[in-house]
């Protein structure tokens, strides 16, 4: 059934060889510098990246999980404390808490956008014994940010720090104001399929605290203040010369790429408006940078298989919501996350990448409007 090249779900080779040209020959001033570690070119993409962001500081480290963990860590969140987060979001933002020696609480998701429910925030606040309330981290999932204003409110009353999930928001904005510029701190990733995507695993820190952020670079290089002496226990997470100037090339077409990513999104409502699924809702006021164009549907799983026999691909984020996995299931405090588990069960993920052009865009839309004509010729 399939017709035509496979359309893969993400495509970070598309992403290099767009830029082909610039990356090799900053790859090439690299190599020919002699300086692989914590040189130049991370210094200048954490100016370049703090610019970007709109704050101070930002600190390169080795990849968006030790971002979120170094974070916390930089704002005093450790043993004894309790984070409030997602259950639906990749596992990394629990790893990250629970790297830290804090306790993950789990809040449900606003079912509309897939983002922290500000009123399960106070619940789970209110419900919380035995531990002490510290933090709470928001995920900007798909690429919105999540209800910052609400969230903020809650954690300001409650004396809660906040750091933002900014994995899958590079670029994205909320009246007005960037992801990673709300809270007391925030975590991004690079990994290869982000919208700042690097050649392999990297991540940043950004602050507009000088006190956070001095700690975080003590503490991605051994907890050293002076080299060779380790002021506090520290960890090694440092971004290499390599990945950074790779960064630096593709931070500058970041804005364009976003813009492409929401064309693409643009065209896929077109043609899907008045199909019988769920679309991406914006948040007022929000600049969706459409990391993931995320559907729902009660026959996901039949249209994911049929999409895969028309030669599209698709991937779901995520299958199971954190506190379903194996490694933690029965272990984590939460209330009630249906909200969660839902989308869970309903969501999936369309092709989404800068490069993909309108006769690829076209393509997966008919191919999924085809899939549901097939679906409701079989139901009853």
């Amino acid at each position: 059934m399939t017709s035509g090249v496979p359309i893969p779900q993400t495509n970070p080779k598309a992403g290099y060889l767009a830029h082909q040209v610039e990356i090799d020959a900053a790859l090439r001033r690299v190599v020919d510098s002699g300086w692989y570690i914590l040189g130049p070119e991370v210094a200048a993409f954490e100016t370049e990246f703090a610019a970007y962001i709109g704050l101070e500081h930002a600190i390169g480290v080795a990849s968006g999980t030790d971002a979120l963990e170094l974070a916390l860590r930089g704002c005093g969140v450790g043993p004894g404390h309790a984070v409030f987060t997602v259950s639906h979001t990749a596992v990394a933002t629990v790893v990250a808490i629970e790297r830290c020696g804090a306790e993950a609480v789990l809040v449900d998701i606003d079912p509309a956008t897939y983002t922290l429910d500000p009123s399960a925030l106070g619940c789970a606040i209110a419900r919380l014994r035995g531990v002490r309330p510290a933090a709470v981290v928001p995920v900007h999932l798909y690429g919105q940010a999540a209800d910052m204003s609400a969230i903020l409110a809650i954690a300001r009353r409650h004396d809660l720090r906040v750091i933002e999930d900014c994995a899958q928001a590079h670029g994205s904005r909320l009246a007005g104001r960037m992801a990673g510029t709300w809270g007391d701190a925030a975590a991004f990733s690079f990994y290869p399929t982000k919208n700042l995507g690097a050649l392999g695993d990297g991540g940043a820190v950004v602050t507009a605290d000088a006190a956070i952020a001095g700690s975080v670079r003590e503490l991605r290089q051994y907890g050293w203040r002076e080299r060779y002496i380790s002021a506090v226990p520290g960890v090694n997470s440092r971004l290499d010369e390599l990945q950074a100037a790779v960064l630096r090339v593709k931070l500058r077409h970041l804005d364009a790429d976003n813009r492409r990513r929401r064309a693409i999104a643009a065209a896929y409502r077109t043609v899907l408006a008045e199909a019988p699924l769920g679309l991406p809702v914006c948040r007022s006021g929000a600049e969706h940078v459409y990391h993931q164009f995320v559907i729902h549907a009660a026959t996901r799983d039949r249209l994911q298989a049929g999409l895969q026999r028309r030669g599209i691909g698709t991937l779901v984020h995520y299958p199971q919501p954190v506190h379903r996995q194996p490694a933690y299931a029965g272990r984590l405090a939460h209330g009630d996350l249906s909200h969660s588990e839902q989308a869970a069960a309903s969501v999936l993920s369309l092709p989404m990448y800068p490069e993909l052009d309108e006769a690829q865009v076209a393509r997966v839309a008919a191919s999924l409007c085809a899939c549901l004509i097939q679906e409701a010729t079989v139901s009853p």
